[in-house]
């Protein structure tokens, strides 16, 4: 029980730290499984032990191969949804804690694969511990954080996205010369390692209290306030209309069910807030978009695509590695802007330059291909292409898609909502990772002019259809989706007209009222 209270001997900036590391070891976890694959299938002795392909490491069954990287995204589905709704019953600690667990089995049944059946299973568990992860971990840090530093604060959580994928190719890129390639040491430690930061995950998340909007929802208001002033670090006048806010956002809060997911999609369950439908369809588009903007070909296929520039084998996976490790200073730069310019400007612009980034490279590659003279001086053009696309793409939508699915829910179901973004993101990656092989195997480097088209589309969608959150608090934005037109300029009226949440409420003396009482009758019943 000491351990659980540990939080309170740690001073606001401690516990604040304390937050952001664990949520950081998290989305690591993430990150390193989702960049882990593209080193484990450049590796001669898992191509063999799979049986997708030649002795030499080439690779002849493609849809094989992108079957076993894309069947972990359907575990991450299921994993979400269920993490979520687990999340809100038990408490979002609590739900990271399980979610590790599944996290740590998985990786170890990776490590251990004796054939291509072996590793669709463990995929698959290691997809539904990563799920749940990557959909609790952004509610714990927006929960958790100031309206006018949440974006930057995840913004800083996703630098270990991008921090996991650059480990995993750089241990591939170090792994690569044990043995010329050709050891099973190549791939299965690779696997095994991902076992580390889920472990320390088990260890260490429990000293972490729980998200005081997630105790307010419960009924549990002494804890929230608690917990609220200890992250804040007082408990001056903000401090204390924040923790009226949450109150009257909780005030009429009930658990849900797993059904809940499905009555939301289509639209039959309003009775939490108005319009759930539209945001979750709105999160689920949101990550299909982000994962069709090219970067799953850039994350996971980069060392094919530096052999179709031309490098050797040692330089693919050397740029592999730094390819991913630009992103790093991309998701920075994103936490610098993202609450500064809003999370709209961000994806617009991102969008923009990644049609451009796109367009450019496909061209450079297209031109190789016409005059294969013109490859090695064309090859660091391209490449810079591929250094600029993943910069610019962390920068914009590498945060914000995850985001925003974390701001646009109720608190009683803010988890569950966010899984809906996870499902988009899973639907999006794991389709995206499964024709990718065929794509470049058919229509080669043309297949960027395909990635450029689809930026140019998400431009006006996002502008007509996506609301702004940043600089409002996470109980305020409800009021967004009270009216029936889904446009965003109708969704700012709606919001200038209710963004008053304690004045909804019957004002900060009225709320004050019932939370006090309510607080009485808790502690009366204790």
């Amino acid at each position: 029980m000491a351990f659980l209270s540990l939080w309170k001997r740690l001073s606001p900036k401690q516990l604040n730290i304390a937050i952001q590391a664990f949520s950081l070891i998290s989305i690591f976890f993430e990150g390193y499984d989702q960049g882990v694959m593209g080193g484990v299938n450049a590796s001669p002795d898992y191509v063999q032990k799979v049986k997708i392909g030649l002795p030499n490491g080439h690779v002849t069954d493609t849809t094989k191969q992108g079957g076993i990287v894309s069947i972990y995204y359907l575990g991450a589905i299921v994993g979400c949804f269920l993490g979520g709704w687990a999340a809100d019953r038990i408490g979002r600690i609590n739900g990271l804690f399980f979610a590790s667990i599944f996290a740590l089995i998985g990786g170890a049944l990776q490590a251990a694969t004796t054939s291509a059946d072996f590793i669709l299973v463990a995929r698959v568990v290691t997809g539904l511990g990563t799920g749940a992860l990557t959909g609790i971990t952004p509610v714990l840090v927006s929960e958790t954080s100031t309206a006018s530093h949440r974006g930057g604060f995840l913004g800083y959580v996703f630098i270990a996205n991008y921090l996991g994928i650059s480990v995993a190719y750089w241990i591939s890129f170090g792994l690569a010369f044990v043995d010329g390639g050709y050891s099973a040491v190549r791939w299965r430690f690779l696997l095994a390692f991902q076992c580390f930061p889920a472990l320390l995950l088990l260890i260490g998340i429990k000293m972490l209290p729980d998200s005081p909007r997630y105790l307010a929802s419960v009924g549990r208001l002494d804890e929230a306030k608690e917990v609220l002033e200890h992250i804040r670090g007082s408990s001056d006048e903000t401090v204390e209309r924040e923790f009226f806010e949450i109150c009257a956002a909780s005030e009429n809060t009930k658990a849900t069910s797993p059904i809940e997911f499905v009555k939301v999609l289509l639209g039959m369950d309003n009775s939490l807030a108005a319009h759930l439908g539209r945001r979750a369809w709105l999160c689920l588009w949101l990550q299909i978009m982000a994962s069709w903007t090219g970067i799953t070909a850039v994350t996971a296929y980069s060392p094919v695509l530096l052999s179709q520039a031309g490098y050797s084998a040692i330089k693919q996976n050397g740029l592999a590695g730094g390819l991913n490790t630009i992103g790093i200073v991309g998701t920075i730069i994103s936490a610098q802007i993202v609450d500064r310019i809003g999370r709209r400007k961000c994806l617009m612009g991102g969008a923009f330059g990644l049609f451009a980034v796109n367009i450019i490279a496909a061209s450079l590659y297209e031109a190789s291909r016409h005059d294969h003279s013109k490859a090695a001086s064309i090859a660091p053009a391209a490449v810079t292409m591929l250094f600029l696309f993943n910069l610019i793409y962390a920068a914009t939508w590498g945060t914000v898609a995850f985001l925003v699915p974390t701001e646009i829910f109720p608190p009683e179901m803010r988890a569950q909502g966010n899984g809906f973004g996870i499902t988009g993101w899973a639907i999006g990656v794991g389709w995206t990772v499964l024709i990718n092989p065929i794509m470049f195997a058919n229509i080669e480097s043309r297949t960027y002019f395909l990635f450029a088209g689809l930026n140019l589309l998400w431009i006006p969608i996002i502008f007509f259809f996506y609301p702004e959150t940043a600089g409002r608090s996470l109980e305020s934005i409800n009021a967004m989706f009270t009216t029936s037109r889904p446009f965003y300029r109708d969704m700012e009226k709606a919001y200038a007209a209710g963004a008053d949440v304690l004045a909804n409420y019957g004002g900060i003396d009225e709320v004050r009222r019932k939370s006090s009482v309510g607080m009485k009758e808790i502690a009366t019943e204790a």
